[in-house]
């Protein structure tokens, strides 16, 4: 039966749907509020305040340890209690990562009893990893172990690894040649609260500040029954040596994470995961945003190890540096130590040893799966707003972005399309004919995106949701029977429950042609809300005793929720055309965790209109690289909000180097497509969109190096420089993948000059007019509003296509033009990658791979194939035997370049003339030399001679 609603809830349910005009922090828990947050950061005051008399009552229990296939496992006691039984697991995988779980054997085995009746399970959460991990992680069965004075050593890994175990109290040192790196429980942090019945107190008695929280929490109005009682696992991890930690996204804040105990520039709190609804979040904060990836990466100067919490529970981690002692005897510097705690399931840690930056990316990636390959259109321009209102409407902005020449590849409807906010479904009276607006898109080769959420409109006429509720698909409350219901966009709500493999199943039959009526090919989706968002549940989200399938309770998979919703979606989106035809998926998300990247685009949410939050994206999206998603954007414009033209202007700037390029709006924002900017603001955002245009080339090869390395696109300075350490805190530049090309959008007001950092004495170039720059170090360089400071490493070859389109996909067959920025010493490299950028194919060999070289030395330009299985691309060849290299532009040539007039192209056994054009440098700019259409085919090996 449908709900129905008196006037008074009507009117009150109403104002939670409005807008907020700042974040609320009273809805959100800081740590104080959150129970074992607050107990185990006590826990570590206490520790510090007793100093080195200070032992964690955690034992390792030496007889009990076995090795066997790279597997060592034991038993720790809590010594507290009578005794409490953690089982050890340490696993030794070939690449070189270790495991490290703890677990309580009282939970394993059930010998506790639920309070409330309720139908919850009673072990410990330890499904993250089927939702997480990828692949068979085989273990090193080489390993040894060898125990002496309390103290056992296993020794493993491909590059003189150790795990030094200390048996009491437990510790976990990790060593690489003989030098420790991590860390496990130095400062003596670890906790694993286990099971205890309550016990009643007698009348009067009051229970102690712990018990507080330990069998139930309220807030906001809200009271969580906790079952199991308090179960929270905490460690601390100590980086030495270390002073810069990164990762752990989703936050607005810098790249290198601050502090979070206080003291000048420092945060009180600690780094919030927990996946939120935050309206209009604030910039340099450790507030919890949308997604949780629980990957912490360190860096000193030659090295980067990392950690990954597998948890997928609200988690919240301290950050402290230590100040290195300038009285000491050592020359080892500042140490980084972290504190990790979740409220439940399992103590599990994977550590990753380096030794640098592309080792642990790949090891992470072999971990949790490297980020899918898009289509090609995914990375282009998107436009979008909420809402455009009518198909006529989304008709009018296509013809518009045509006629002022800006090219685009999707345009997006968010809720208002649908019939009263219920998925898969089209206004009647506003899109009428969504077929034929998808085929007017389709014409120049523009796809739409339609949003479908997770919360599914409670109405009993409604078919999404009937056939949900009957098949029991949908997420339980409390009491494991009944479906739960909360509030959203529709009103009253229902949760799809995309845990349960049969739910999953039944979404994606829904977006099969003729169940999603109106859907053509052409038509994508994203996945907003899905943390979830609950407007009346506790801090804007689901009540954390709801039960999921398999009787876990919400607060078990909370930070995994997101991404169980738009795996589903993706899958729907892959098989809807049938076996043998599927085309890559395009599904953006808000909420995600560890893995999500093998699905999924993400946004940072509901962002601002000003210039903080502008500052803000590039250190978000940089986390969120090396964190191993890669495939982020930040709302172009600002979400709430209307920004001046200038601030417009230079957001389309620095979105054109976002990975995931759209611009958004909120309903209550002016319209800002960037044809409505006015002169000169049109021209100059139109020069920007078209520029990320010309760079698909280098853009999609970067994205096919992240799908297969794991190596961000967007890559701080420390992924490339990881030796110098005055860069390593820089998050405002970065490089574009392996291109050479070191950009820094503007992201201050009224600039026009920024100083630019060149972190080696290479020669850079200016990537529009070549201006040269020989000295590492910090460079003032103009920055007026039509400018983008973006420069050329030297020793580098950028493919590109210089003929604007209208879209992506009309620019499949364009020739390409190749940039070569000379190198200090007169050489050159770059690679391109070229596949279909739709279907699957590649995966069977038809792509393209081509590496180029350029030496000084003779002078001499060449392609080379890549493709291990050349004869698999032979049909795929075929198809683009027409594309060919139109342009080649040399930078940084020396004055004798003057003199030549042709070269010598040689292709296969045929060689021919192809004329040069020198221009010289002046006013410090480089010389260069244009080779104008040497007809080679972007397919075949060929060489350029310049002698």
């Amino acid at each position: 039966m449908s709900a129905r609603l008196t006037p008074i809830l009507i009117l009150s349910f109403l104002s939670l749907l409005q807008p907020a005009q700042m974040v609320k922090h009273e809805n959100f828990k800081t740590c104080s509020q959150s129970g074992f947050c607050k107990r185990n950061r006590a826990l570590a005051d206490r520790a510090q305040s007793a100093g080195a008399s200070w032992t964690a009552p955690y034992e390792l229990d030496g007889k009990t340890l076995q090795l066997k296939d790279g597997v060592l496992t034991g038993k720790i006691w809590k010594t507290e209690a009578g005794g409490i039984e953690l089982p050890l697991e340490v696993s030794l995988f070939e690449n070189g990562v270790a495991r490290v779980t703890i677990d309580e054997a009282q939970r394993r085995t059930g010998e506790i009893t639920l309070r409330h009746d309720s139908k919850a399970r009673k072990e410990r959460y330890d499904g993250a990893e089927k939702w997480a991990l990828v692949g068979d992680h085989k273990c090193q069965k080489t390993a040894t172990m060898e125990t002496k004075e309390g103290v056992t050593t296993v020794a493993y890994g491909p590059d003189n690894y150790e795990a030094r175990i200390t048996h009491k109290p437990f510790s976990v040192q990790f060593l690489k040649g003989g030098e420790v790196y991590i860390v496990f429980n130095d400062r003596n942090l670890i906790n694993v609260e286990h099971w205890r019945p309550k016990i009643e107190k007698a009348e009067g008695e009051e229970p102690t500040e712990d018990e507080e929280t330990y069998w139930e929490e309220t807030f906001g109005g809200n009271t969580d029954s906790k079952p199991r009682g308090p179960e929270s696992v905490a460690l601390d991890i100590t980086f030495p040596g270390y002073d810069h930690v990164y990762g752990i996204p989703e936050h607005a804040t810098s790249l290198s994470l601050k502090e979070t105990r206080g003291g000048e520039g420092n945060y009180n709190e600690p780094y919030r995961l927990y996946n939120s609804d935050v309206f209009e979040y604030e910039t340099d904060s450790p507030m919890t945003l949308y997604g949780s990836i629980p990957f912490m990466q360190a860096q000193k100067k030659g090295s980067t190890v990392g950690v990954f919490w597998l948890s997928a529970a609200e988690t919240w981690v301290d950050v402290i540096k230590t100040k290195q002692n300038p009285h000491a005897l050592t020359t080892e510097k500042a140490s980084t130590q972290t504190h990790w705690i979740s409220e439940s399931g399992l103590l599990d840690v994977f550590v990753l040893l380096g030794p640098d930056a592309a080792w642990v990316y790949r090891q992470y990636g072999e971990l949790t799966g490297f980020t899918t390959l898009p289509a090609m259109f995914s990375i282009a321009y998107h436009q979008c707003r909420w809402n455009y209102v009518s198909q006529d409407d989304v008709k009018d902005v296509d013809r518009k972005f045509d006629k002022f020449d800006i090219p685009y590849d999707v345009i997006w409807l968010d809720i208002e399309h649908t019939d009263g906010k219920r998925y898969f479904t089209w206004d009647p009276l506003t899109f009428s004919k969504p077929e034929s607006m998808q085929k007017t898109l389709a014409r120049r080769d523009r796809k739409l995106v339609a949003i479908v959420d997770p919360h599914i409109k409670n109405d009993e006429n409604y078919a999404v949701d009937k056939e949900m509720v009957a098949k029991g698909f949908g997420v339980k409350d409390k009491g494991g029977e009944k479906v739960y219901e909360g509030w959203c966009w529709p009103g009253s709500s229902h949760w799809v429950d995309c845990f349960n493999p049969a739910a999953v199943d039944w979404w994606k039959s829904l977006f099969k042609f003729d169940k999603f009526i109106g859907s053509t090919p052409n038509l994508w989706i994203w996945n907003d809300m899905n943390e979830p968002s609950v407007f009346n549940g506790p801090e804007t989200t689901m009540p954390k005793d709801n039960i999921h399938h398999g009787n876990w309770e919400h607060r078990d998979v909370h930070n995994i929720n997101g991404m169980s919703f738009h795996n589903a979606t993706y899958e729907g989106l892959k098989i809807r055309l049938g076996s043998g035809k599927e085309r890559r998926p395009f599904v953006l998300t808000r909420s995600f965790f560890a893995g999500s990247q093998r699905s999924a685009a993400m946004w940072t949410g509901d962002n601002q209109a000003d210039w903080p939050h502008l500052q803000q994206a590039f250190p978000m999206l940089l986390a969120n690289g090396i964190a191993g998603f890669p495939f982020a954007g930040a709302d172009v414009g600002g979400f709430f909000g209307n920004p001046s033209k200038e601030l417009l202007t230079r957001w389309y700037q620095a979105g054109a180097f976002y990975p995931f390029f759209r611009g958004h709006a909120h309903i209550d924002a002016k319209r800002r497509e960037p044809y409505l900017a006015g002169e000169p603001y049109v021209s100059i955002i139109r020069d920007a969109i078209r520029l990320r245009y010309s760079l698909l080339p280098a853009w999609y090869t970067a994205f096919h190096q992240a799908s297969r390395e794991g190596m961000p696109i967007l890559r701080p300075h420390f992924v490339m420089f990881p030796d110098d350490e005055a860069g390593f805190a820089i998050d405002d530049q970065f490089f574009l993948g392996g291109t050479g090309l070191l950009a820094k959008p503007i992201v201050k007001e009224s600039a026009t000059k920024t100083t630019v950092y060149f972190p080696d004495d290479q020669v850079y170039y200016d990537y529009f007019d070549h201006t040269t720059y020989h000295r590492k170090g910090h460079h003032e360089v103009s920055a007026a509003l039509e400018e983008i400071p973006l420069f050329m490493r030297g020793g580098h070859i950028i493919p590109r296509k210089d003929r604007p389109r209208r879209s992506s996909g009309l620019m499949k067959y364009d020739p390409y033009t190749l940039v070569i920025a000379v190198s200090s010493e007169g050489t050159a490299d770059g690679v391109l990658y070229v596949d279909d950028g739709e279907t699957y194919a590649h995966q069977s060999g038809a792509y393209i791979h081509r590496a180029f070289t350029f030496s000084y030395g003779d002078n001499t330009l060449r392609s080379g194939n890549l493709h291990p299985e050349p004869a698999k691309a032979a049909a795929y060849n075929k198809d683009m035997r027409s594309v060919r290299v139109e342009r080649i532009v040399i930078v940084g040539i020396g004055k004798e370049w003057a003199a030549k007039k042709v070269v010598e192209v040689k292709q296969g056994s045929k060689t021919w003339k192809a004329k040069i054009v020198y221009t010289e440098g002046k006013d410090g700019k480089a010389n260069t030399a244009v080779v104008r259409d040497p007809k080679v085919s972007i397919t075949k090996d060929w060489s350029v001679n310049f002698t």
